[in-house]
């Protein structure tokens, strides 16, 4: 199904203009991650919704998007504070998310998200209006592994790649054929996110490094914006996969399984297994023609 909407995941600790410690921070955000959310949504006048369902200290990182997104000269910024899963339920959360031009999803646990909006109104609003209009939602590390109809919800082992190491459930469902990692390089999550794709091999594994994310139009198309990596698990041709043969704690093998390393700019197509690199006349270093 072609959806209208567009899904801006974000792997985490995006630029929001303030210097930090991080190389790929800088006071620059009009060149980061958030100020596309915004070009996405339709520019600095439109109403964007802050979700702060999955954080620990909702009033701090609500007002800290209020802050980045004001930067960025938009003035009409809101909060939905769904704490409770009858929050979801009532009319002015309702009439917020059913008004606004992005929904962004705030970092966490993706799990409370899940326990708190899935299938609620809200919900059905957002996926309503995601299939059949120019909403955009946007999400960071949380916010957008929940994106995904099959969700991460932790793992363990990073050396390893080992059978039952990773959790999972059901998400948001706004991307059936993809599951996301976020995270991925900081925190080493490749096991995790492998075994994810050997539980569930229809699905293709996206790993984003941190302010790094993806752009995607119509559930398929997916461009890679930020300043990271983003490693993409295609098991389209697996050749052998030992996820149903072993007991968990056992070790698993993959074969076959193509891995993909994109930057800025770089497109992959969800459906046709396709990679188009922005750079593609870029020449290998030190290579000469004859």
């Amino acid at each position: 199904m072609k959806s209208k909407g567009t899904l801006i995941p974000i792997g985490g600790n995006e630029n929001k203009g303030t210097r930090t410690n991080e190389k790929f921070h800088t006071e620059h955000i009009e060149r980061g991650i958030l100020s596309r959310v915004v070009a996405e949504s339709g520019g600095v006048n439109s109403l964007i919704a802050v979700i702060p369902t999955a954080s620990s200290i909702p009033a701090e990182v609500s007002q800290s998007y209020i802050d980045a997104f004001g930067k960025l000269g938009c003035r009409n910024v809101e909060v939905a504070n769904l704490r409770k899963r009858e929050d979801s339920e009532k009319m002015e959360n309702i009439e917020l998310v059913s008004k606004a031009h992005c929904v962004m999803f705030s970092g966490g646990n993706q799990s409370e998200i899940i326990k708190k909006i899935k299938d609620t109104s809200v919900h059905k609003i957002l996926m309503d209006r995601y299939h059949n209009s120019s909403l955009v939602i946007a999400g960071t590390s949380a916010g957008a592994m929940c994106m995904s109809e099959e969700m991460i919800t932790g793992g363990r082992h990073k050396e390893a790649f080992v059978k039952g190491a990773v959790g999972m459930t059901k998400g948001m469902g706004f991307l059936p054929n993809i599951v996301i990692d976020s995270h991925f390089i900081r925190r080493g999550r490749f096991g995790r996110l492998a075994e994810a794709v050997a539980k569930f091999p229809h699905l293709v594994g996206i790993g984003l490094a941190e302010d790094t994310g993806l752009v995607i139009k119509e559930c398929n198309t997916v461009e890679i914006v930020g300043t990271g990596m983003v490693i993409i698990f295609d098991p389209s041709e697996l050749e052998h996969n030992t996820e149903k043969y072993v007991k968990d704690g056992d070790l698993m093998s993959i074969t076959n399984m193509k891995t993909h390393i994109l930057a800025q700019g770089d497109m992959f197509n969800i459906e046709k297994h396709q990679v188009r690199i922005l750079h593609v006349e870029t020449p290998l270093e030190g290579h000469q023609s004859s």
